[in-house]
């Protein structure tokens, strides 16, 4: 600023200088004025035209500082663009920051929906279109309310109480399969809301389970409490011959044994669910379990069988010499429960043919066909659900607990393998685990391999 002052003045005494000298005819004193005035006017003109330049730099909003720019104005200039580049950073890094914060919220879990003050959407995430249907470019500053036309959120909308979350169901919730979506609203800012949602249908289902599992286990469990308590109290208080207090006795234990089988069942469950998966290098022979299972089947056989009645017609196909890796305790379970459940659900008499083939990709197929009443189509994609029965009486009837194909579902998961059930009302059923290539082995290509090493 002194250089400059300084300048001026120097300009401004040539000037004088100029003057008295151009002017020698005239008073030295008239000189020296007239070419101070000449002068200012010249720097005036030189600085209007620095202001010029500094004036169409901002209007074409160039980059650069003007080079050609000096003195105040360019200093001026100078300062602007430092202070215009400080700012063009800070939005830069707001814009960053602003578009990390949106990526953040966009990989949320959660729906996120912001409204203005008149309930417009101002903003939603993937998340809350995929729950809604919303457009999340086409949809922006449309009311919320004609949007979601739920009767529960828009009377939560209207009533401005939004302590508490509601459920709704999504729009593309269906009766085969619900959605159901909880929704918060959160007020921030001048008048504006925050709109938050996440899917509850997995947590409501499994709530859901958890309840129906508590009311049958408790009801499986209170049925032959029921029936020992009444024993008991018969045995106390009633003088009973020998052959009575047997029968007594001998019902006792039939409830008594049903409440074991199905503890056992429970834990076997809890086991299964809890453990990891068996590994591969433990294998089984499938001519074993085979013989292991004809032989549960045709003890079940002789119990169900009442006297004077024939016995059901049990074929156990011979199989091949192979094996399966896995753990033999839950495959045996799982072949098991189902050759126990034909054997329960067919009238005795009836054919029940157990097989176990391998199939043309490698695969192989152990499967139990029955010749019983069949299952209605509504029922087959619930009966791996715990308890679910298709005739209640029948099964408990026969001693069964309701869980067998439940297991039966969690070892082939847990042995890769597929359960799948074929059945037709008055057609008999059909239920095959298909084990994967990787899980089966022939065991004369594993001595011809060993002979080979050898």
């Amino acid at each position: 600023m002194t250089w400059r002052l300084f300048r001026f003045f120097l300009f401004q005494l040539a000037g004088a200088l100029l003057g008295r000298f151009l002017l020698r005819g005239s008073s030295p004193s008239q000189g020296a004025i007239l070419g101070l005035l000449a002068a200012s006017l010249l720097w005036v003109l030189i600085d209007l035209r620095r202001g010029a330049k500094f004036l169409l730099w901002l209007k074409r909003g160039e980059t650069e500082t003007p080079a050609k720019v000096d003195g105040l104005w360019g200093e001026v200039a100078d300062r602007a663009w430092r202070l215009l580049k400080s700012r063009e950073r800070k939005a830069a890094d707001s814009e960053a920051r602003l578009q990390e914060f949106l990526a953040a919220i966009q990989a949320s879990p959660n729906g996120v929906i912001l409204l203005d003050g008149n309930h417009r959407i101002e903003w939603c995430n993937e998340t809350a279109a995929v729950h809604f249907g919303f457009d999340p470019k086409k949809d922006v500053m449309q009311h919320i309310g004609n949007l979601l036309r739920d009767p529960i959120f828009a009377g939560y909308l209207a009533g401005e109480d939004y302590l508490h979350e509601i459920v709704i169901l999504g729009p593309r919730s269906k009766a085969s399969r619900p959605v159901r979506l909880a929704v918060h609203l959160h007020r921030y800012g001048e008048g504006r809301k925050l709109l938050l949602s996440r899917d509850v249908t997995a947590l409501e289902q499994a709530e859901a389970m958890r309840r129906d599992f508590v009311a049958n286990v408790s009801h499986e469990i209170r049925t032959p409490l029921t029936v020992l308590t009444g024993f008991v109290e018969t045995l106390q208080t009633l003088p009973l011959n020998e052959e009575e207090r047997a029968r007594y006795l001998s019902l006792m234990a039939t409830q008594a044994g049903r409440m074991q089988t199905l503890v056992n069942d429970l834990l076997t469950l809890s086991r299964l669910e809890g453990s990891p998966p068996p590994g591969g290098k433990e294998w089984v022979s499938v001519r074993a379990l085979l013989a292991l299972c004809e032989q549960e089947g045709r003890a079940l056989s002789a119990l169900l069988t009442g006297q004077g009645e024939k016995k059901h017609d049990l074929l156990v196909e011979e199989a091949e010499d192979a094996e399966i890796a896995g753990s033999q305790a839950e495959l045996l379970s799982a072949m098991s429960n189902l050759l126990n459940n034909a054997i329960r659900y067919t009238l005795t008499g009836g054919r029940i043919e157990v097989r176990w083939e391998r199939l043309a990709d490698s695969r192989a197929e152990f499967s139990v066909r029955d010749s019983g009443p069949g299952i209605a189509p509504e029922h087959i994609p619930r009966l791996t659900e715990r308890f679910y029965r298709v005739d209640s009486s029948r099964s408990r009837e026969t001693g069964g607990t309701g869980l067998g194909l439940a297991i039966v579902k969690h070892v082939a998961q847990r042995h890769g393998a597929e359960l799948h059930i074929e059945s037709q009302p008055g057609q008999g059923s059909r239920f095959s685990m298909v084990f994967p290539a990787a899980r089966v082995r022939q065991l004369q290509a594993v001595a011809t391999i060993s002979t080979s090493l050898l």
